[in-house]
């Protein structure tokens, strides 16, 4: 399976830890240079910006999908290749999902934890099969990647996680395992 583009889940906001926004950046100089689209939520703020425009910066292709509601609220990025604003945030989730081969989560608050879980969630129904990156930046996520783990040990998923889910500590470790599918 090639990897020709990735949806990025990740915060409007930059959060308190400049570790979490220096990771989106080096995220998207990595997908600039690799060739790899990517398929974003349309901010211009937060760390779903700094990756943006970090993209930007190489050349990279970005596409920002965002709900009309939120073109004022996420400040709508009016430099990415192509801004795709939409009616509400199911055909932003429902766009992101068909438009894109794998999907990588980022530090990120409520929206983001949604994306996550609704792109597991198709995941385990069959709706679609494709690779689901958690950048876990200064292990941001271990308490969630410790409770997922919970919910396999008390048999509430119905798939391994290891099996869904593919946990990296930092963009560097990407280079592998997208040179394994490309």
């Amino acid at each position: 399976m090639k990897i020709a583009s990735l949806a990025v889940f990740c915060g409007s906001k930059s959060g308190n830890n400049p570790l979490f926004e220096a990771e989106a950046m080096e995220l998207g100089l990595f997908l600039a240079n690799h060739q790899i689209s990517i398929i974003y939520g349309g901010g211009n703020v937060g760390i779903m910006g700094a990756m943006a425009n970090a993209a930007l910066e190489k050349n990279g292709q970005v596409i920002g999908i965002i709900p009309h509601v939120l073109t004022e609220w996420e400040h709508h990025h009016t430099g990415i290749t192509e801004l795709i604003v939409v009616d509400n945030m199911h055909t932003r989730k429902r766009m992101m999902y068909e438009r894109c081969d794998a999907a990588i989560i980022l530090p990120g608050g409520f929206g983001t934890l949604d994306e996550l879980f609704e792109m597991l969630t198709w995941n385990q129904l069959s709706i679609h099969d494709k690779k689901i990156f958690i950048l876990n930046t200064a292990g941001f996520y271990d308490h969630l990647i410790a409770h997922m783990h919970q919910l396999e040990a008390e048999q509430f998923l119905y798939d391994r996680i290891a099996d869904k889910i593919i946990i990296l500590s930092g963009t560097h470790e990407l280079d592998k395992l997208l040179g394994d599918h490309q």
